[in-house]
């Protein structure tokens, strides 16, 4: 049976919300097939410092998220814009990415993944000079993207992993 749908409230990531995105960021791997290890995983303790840095920076980097009253944060959504060299479409030089986008699996197919993601647009429209965002989609998580308006990007993507 469906759940009910409940009324989405979103809010921006806070430096107190670094050990719950860090646990976003393990669900969505794990969900992905990679083994993320334990509480103490080395990684972990990286993608904190990572958040907590990140979060010092609001003109550059966003992350949103959905609480529930039983839970705690249960979706989320960052974004970070990159600096490229500028071009004539794009003068300011900077793309976005969207990342983490995950919802705790006790709370899906309530619209929480979508509102944070939603927040975080409306975030690189009104508050960067972003105008390209690009993102990694799987499988489950490329028709919300589409509903969204992203698309494959003009040129291909390529990607060489160099080792280390």
């Amino acid at each position: 049976m469906p759940l009910p749908y409940v009324r989405v409230h979103v809010r921006r990531a806070t430096p107190d919300d670094v050990p719950a995105l860090v646990r976003m960021r393990a669900l969505m791997l794990s969900d992905m097939g990679v083994e993320t290890g334990d509480a103490d995983a080395p990684w972990r303790a990286a993608s904190a410092q990572w958040f907590t840095e990140r979060l010092r920076l609001p003109g550059e980097f966003a992350a949103f998220l959905v609480d529930d009253p039983e839970l705690g944060v249960v979706a989320s959504a960052v974004g970070a814009c990159d600096a490229h060299a500028p071009s004539p479409a794009n003068p300011s030089g900077l793309h976005g990415h969207i990342s983490n986008v995950a919802t705790d699996p006790r709370r899906r197919r309530r619209g929480h993944a979508g509102a944070c993601l939603d927040a975080l647009l409306t975030w690189f429209r009104e508050e960067t000079p972003v105008t390209v965002v690009d993102l990694n989609a799987t499988a489950n998580g490329a028709g919300l993207y589409e509903s969204f308006g992203f698309g494959p990007p003009r040129h291909p993507a390529l990607q060489l992993r160099t080792g280390a």
